[in-house]
């Protein structure tokens, strides 16, 4: 048994990193898709936009099914998805090809939660705790990784060698879960409520369309108040169809148990901020000099700008277990938000050389993966074990909502500051970003501390 544990936390472990770092290959490689298939940037940032949305909608689905029986064979079915997706990304087809293979591979991303259910089944308490938690940092710096390794292979080979690189690394993920993967304990029996699945996909297939086209609210603002509109009441309908349903996609009213709410508002919110840094430093160092700011890098360069990223999340998501015997979740949440308002405050403050984004990006780094680390800790404190899959499915929808909305906050700020006939954005817009997620920060730290406040007077189950 103490054998097949040590042979499960590393296969959990790569299957998350994997499904995150193939989901994130499209954001290197935008420019290089425009160039090889003929088309503009606008139509080549939907290899990244297609995956996130195909990962939302998933990811409570997925959650759902693995709350269930035959959480095995969800996993092996969705992998093998990601690996049938990976393959159109690689076979000399038309654009249209490459963005179905693409969102094949944003199903992926719905799979960390089912990994961490296997964890919580399958592992001692206090071991299954430190691998959540490292499978929740390494969901979040699997990005790092896969950057500057698909910018190389598009420097190298083209940018099918680089989608090549996602077919071997999924491949070897389906077989490593094949081997790798116990069954769910007998006697649960999770069922899709398949209206609900309708209703909220189509909710989050809005929200995020709207996050991912900026340009949309600044030329056609009437017709994205509209769909913002109609996203909101879809999900004003799904929550009523969940609360009516007998087998609900996420259980809501668990949702709203104070500890799981001001978790997934500190989610949310701090998103926003994480992402919209990582936007800002990514962007700011490929932009010429010809600007009058920036340094001008390659993809691969830019891409190793994200190595402190990576690593200091990583080392990060290493001391967070360690300290949660000392400090409650809350707590390590409202210190992670401080320092990613720090790295906020650092990228404002001092830019001039690359070795400050450097710094600022590994400050970055350190907070999102002590954040990461922490949050599952929050929620399944107050989460039975049969619905771990189901919680921290709706933590990553809310994550992944956050993302995009970071991410169109940060083209919003920077296009206000883009003067009229000038193609790059003023310096100051980039200070003008880095003080709104600075204030994003600061009511994440807020809210994290209200959850502290409350930890004490309640029991965990």
């Amino acid at each position: 048994m103490r054998a097949e544990a040590r042979l499960l936390v590393p296969a959990l472990t790569f299957i998350a990193l994997t499904v995150a770092a193939v989901a994130s290959l499209g954001t290197p490689l935008i420019t290089s898709v425009a160039t090889s298939f003929h088309v503009s940037l606008d139509s080549a940032q939907w290899t990244l936009t297609v995956a996130l949305l195909s990962g939302a909608v998933a990811t409570p689905v997925l959650g759902r099914l693995g709350a269930g029986p035959h959480r095995r064979a969800t996993i092996l079915v969705t992998l093998a998805v990601v690996v049938a997706g990976s393959a159109l990304t690689v076979l000399p087809l038309p654009f249209a090809w490459l963005l179905a293979g693409r969102a094949a591979q944003g199903v992926g991303l719905g799979l960390t939660a089912l990994m961490m259910g296997v964890a919580r089944d399958h592992l001692p308490e206090e071991r299954s705790a430190a691998v959540i938690a490292l499978i929740s940092v390494v969901s979040i710096i699997g990005a790092g990784v896969g950057y500057p390794l698909a910018a190389l292979l598009v420097e190298l080979g083209g940018v099918r060698a680089a989608y090549g690189l996602g077919l071997v690394v999924t491949a070897a993920a389906l077989l490593t879960a094949w081997r790798s993967i116990p069954e769910a304990p007998e006697g649960r029996s999770a069922r899709v409520n398949v209206t609900g699945a309708v209703v909220l996909a189509a909710a989050l297939v809005l929200v995020l369309f709207l996050a991912g086209e900026p340009s949309l609210w600044s030329r056609h603002l009437a017709v994205a108040v509209c769909l913002a509109v109609v996203a909101a009441v879809l999900l004003c309908v799904w929550v009523v169809i969940e609360l009516r349903s007998t087998t609900p996609l996420i259980d809501v009213r668990a949702v709203r148990h104070p500890a799981v709410a001001g978790a997934n508002l500190a989610m949310f919110v701090g998103g926003i901020g994480m992402y919209l840094l990582l936007t800002l430093i990514t962007r700011y160092a490929q932009t010429p000099h010809g600007a009058g700011y920036g340094f001008g890098l390659t993809t691969f360069v830019a891409g190793l700008v994200l190595v402190p990223f990576s690593v200091l999340g990583f080392v990060a998501g290493r001391l967070t277990p360690r300290v949660r015997t000392r400090i409650a979740d809350p707590l390590l949440l409202a210190g992670s938000a401080v320092v990613v308002g720090g790295g906020f405050a650092l990228f404002a403050a001092a830019r001039s050389d690359l070795a400050e984004l450097f710094v600022a990006m590994g400050v970055l780094g350190f907070g999102v993966g002590g954040f990461s680390a922490a949050m599952p800790g929050v929620i399944l404190a107050v989460t039975p074990k049969s619905e771990t899959s189901s919680a921290m499915s709706f933590n990553y929808v809310v994550r992944s909502v956050g993302y995009s909305l970071g991410s169109a906050v940060g083209g919003l700020i920077l296009a206000a500051g883009t003067g009229p006939g000038h193609l790059f954005p003023d310096d100051s817009a980039y200070t003008t970003a880095a003080l709104f997620g600075i204030g994003a920060m600061a009511i994440t730290t807020l809210t994290s501390l209200a959850l502290a406040r409350r930890r004490p007077s309640e029991a965990n189950p």
